[in-house]
């Protein structure tokens, strides 16, 4: 349970206070400077609204992270002073600017959308595979994962592979919402500086967990709706995750069975999973962050980098990062995820799809008692395999999250070539 991008470990450190500080990665690269006119200050403004991904610079500026250090002295002058061979002024100068603007933006809502809305479906057949203890085909190889999925598809229609994507919008809303109360009623950074501590640092992290417990009941509502069968499902609104988890903490609303754990029992595994899934993601990130940004350091050594390749380095070291912290741990937490998923589902009265057949539906009728007897429970009756049940649909996830990264790289490069 988290938000698919880590928030609050931004890497190098470009949002925030960071250029305020004396430079750039302790180097001296990036001088701060102090806005005294409106020229300096609208240097640096952003638009559209900055979003992950996207650095919306003005056309010829790199990032600060990713830019080749330079000499003590900032850079100044026209466009045509840095790329003089970039062409010049006038209309085409205002329609590459234009087009730098726009283009991490859309950018960033490429992979926005292959994150929430295009792997949409194979999040669904994931959780169904996670909690279903009666299948005995794994789906280990996205192979069988592709012939299931045509088989719902099939025999249900489009929506039953489409189904409780609101309801991931409202928890991913409910969890930056929170973070953000949080935050500001209590003096837990929401953010790690450069100068951090170890203080800090579990503040930072308690934060996060809170955040995870208060997002805990909505999340079970949401995961209830990914795996509950179009079969027998009803026509439920978009608040119906809301209702649900509001209900299952003040204990009204849906009947559940007596199996079901108390909020309590399942607070552990979930802000365990929660805070792990965003160290790791975190530490994966800064570490390919600095990677691109000694490569990138390295050609720009090498007076090999075109104006072109600035203009990537600007915008697609971040999306790598983000694809590669979130790849690596869904993989190393892949386990702990179809433990959790089954303590919530348990007693919750759910009816999924059969993922051996296509069609037919199977209850959910697990007695774990936490999430010790979960684990050696699956150990047992379904061997170490059993905790990646569903895996195929991680590998197409991810192989979808990839093509389009390439694809759009592709077309921004088109649109680069073109321009200049």
């Amino acid at each position: 349970m988290h938000p698919r991008r880590p928030d609050g470990f931004d890497g190098l450190g470009y949002r925030g206070g960071a250029r305020d500080e004396q430079g750039f990665g302790g180097s001296g690269a990036f001088p701060a400077r102090s806005f005294s006119t409106s020229s300096d200050l609208s240097h640096w403004v952003t638009t559209p609204p900055d979003i992950p991904g996207s650095r919306n610079l003005h056309w010829g500026e790199k990032s600060p992270p990713y830019a080749p250090p330079v000499a003590s002295t900032p850079l100044e002058g026209p466009v045509e002073e840095l790329f003089p061979g970039s062409g010049g002024g006038g209309v085409r100068g205002q329609s590459s600017e234009q087009l730098n603007r726009f283009a991490g933006f859309g950018i960033g809502l490429a992979s926005l959308f292959t994150e929430n809305v295009l792997a949409h479906p194979c999040i669904v057949l994931r959780r169904q595979c996670q909690v279903n203890y009666h299948a005995r085909n794994y789906h280990l190889t996205p192979f069988t994962v592709i012939n299931i999925m045509y088989s719902f598809n099939k025999t249900q229609g489009p929506r039953a592979l489409w189904k409780g994507m609101g309801s991931t919008f409202i928890v991913q809303g409910i969890t930056l919402g929170a973070e953000g109360i949080i935050s500001e009623f209590t003096p837990l950074p929401r953010e790690i500086s450069h100068k951090w501590n170890p203080k800090q640092i579990g503040e930072h992290l308690l934060l996060k967990s809170l955040t995870y417990m208060v997002a805990m009941p909505f999340y079970s509502a949401s995961l209830i709706e990914t795996v509950q069968s179009e079969i027998i499902r009803d026509n439920t609104g978009i608040l119906e995750c809301v209702k649900e988890g509001i209900g299952r903490v003040i204990g009204m609303g849906v009947p559940h069975s007596k199996r079901l754990l108390p909020l309590l029992s399942l607070i552990f595994p979930t802000v365990l999973h929660g805070v792990l899934h965003y160290i790791i993601s975190s530490i994966i990130q800064k570490f390919i962050l600095l990677i691109l940004k000694k490569k990138t350091y390295n050609s720009h050594l090498a007076e090999s980098t075109s104006p072109m390749q600035s203009m990537l380095d600007a915008y697609f070291p971040e999306l790598i990062a983000n694809f590669a912290a979130s790849l690596c741990s869904d993989i190393i937490l892949y386990p702990l995820e179809t433990v959790l998923h089954r303590l919530h589902i348990q007693g919750t009265r759910t009816i999924i799809d059969n993922t051996d057949l296509g069609y037919e539906v199977l209850p959910i009728n697990t007695q774990y008692e936490g999430m010790r007897d979960c684990i050696n429970t699956i150990r047992q009756e379904e061997g170490m395999l059993g905790f990646y049940k569903g895996f195929g649909a991680v590998i197409i996830q991810y192989t979808l999250h990839a093509a389009v990264l390439q694809i759009t790289k592709i077309i921004y490069s088109t649109l680069l070539q073109n321009s200049f």
